[in-house]
């Protein structure tokens, strides 16, 4: 096996990997910066011995920084976006992180994108309004679309929207200059946990069940999920590497309507299908 086909296979598998984190966090009763602070808590054991086994120096600077920024906005946004929308749009909403990838790539890197990728661009926002009309479907319609945004699904799927931002900053940490991935991996868990466990220590279900899931969450839906990734992407660019995490919003969904019986919305199942589709058809 080649360096590049075990770079791929490790980004895949910690794509499966991340999966998991949708049916965890919808199982575990407390709110999304609860569940961040102590997944990314028990992540940064996992990091650290990561670290220690490879001697590999922690490092931070400015680039070291953003990319820390970028782990603890896609952390927070996604446990925030999972308790407020549906796993299905949660996810398949951050699945549009290629498309933003190939827009930091055109700003920040010079690569101007192709007619293909700007179709590819339509496509997937095209998608993405199918979310919205799901989430406003559910929540009453336009009618109650204040409801909706306050406290309902929409809220959700824009957090949701934006944490496939911040995942861009991910894929690219190792294009940034004098960049080093794992170590923005660790400072943007040491930021996720700061600011997620005073919200833990006002939680009281702490029941078998939650405490399990968070530690499944921790060491390796977050832990060796990162490790993998950062190991993966310094021999796959960043946009194949975000194309090949599409295996997450196939199987995200699909183990939360198993395990958890949560209901796929009409519009959402034809928002998927947009926007892995046009993804899929761009690779």
């Amino acid at each position: 096996m080649t360096a590049s086909q075990r770079g791929t296979l490790f980004v895949a598998i910690s794509a499966a990997l991340y999966s998991i984190g949708g049916l965890c966090i919808k199982v575990i009763p407390w709110n999304g910066m609860s569940i961040n602070g102590g997944r990314t808590a028990i992540a940064l054991v996992v990091i650290g011995a990561y670290l220690l086994w490879t001697k590999h120096p922690l490092r931070l600077n400015r680039w070291v920084a953003l990319g820390a920024l970028s782990v603890f906005g896609t952390n927070a946004l996604f446990s925030l976006a999972n308790k407020l929308t549906t796993a299905a749009n949660a996810i398949v909403l951050q699945f549009t992180v290629p498309i933003f990838v190939m827009l930091f790539s055109a700003l920040f890197f010079r690569k101007k994108p192709q007619k293909l990728d700007l179709a590819a661009c339509a496509v997937v926002l095209g998608g993405i309004l199918f979310f919205f009309l799901d989430s406003l479907e559910m929540g009453g319609g336009l009618g109650n679309f204040a409801d909706s945004l306050s406290g309902g699904g929409l809220a959700g799927d824009v957090l949701a929207l934006l944490s496939g931002l911040t995942y861009a900053g991910v894929f690219l940490m190792n294009d940034m200059p004098d960049s080093d991935a794992i170590s923005s991996v660790f400072w943007g868990d040491v930021l996720s946990a700061v600011t997620g466990l005073p919200f833990l220590a006002h939680e009281t279900e702490f029941t078998a069940t939650a405490v399990f899931s968070l530690v499944i969450l921790g060491a390796f839906q977050v832990g060796v999920a990162y490790v993998l990734l950062c190991i993966g992407l310094k021999t796959t660019p960043p946009v194949t590497a975000s194309l090949i995490s599409g295996i997450e919003p196939v199987l995200n969904p699909i183990l939360v309507a198993i395990f958890y019986k949560e209901a796929i919305g009409a519009y959402a199942m034809v928002g998927a299908a947009i926007v892995i589709g046009g993804v899929v058809a761009y690779n």
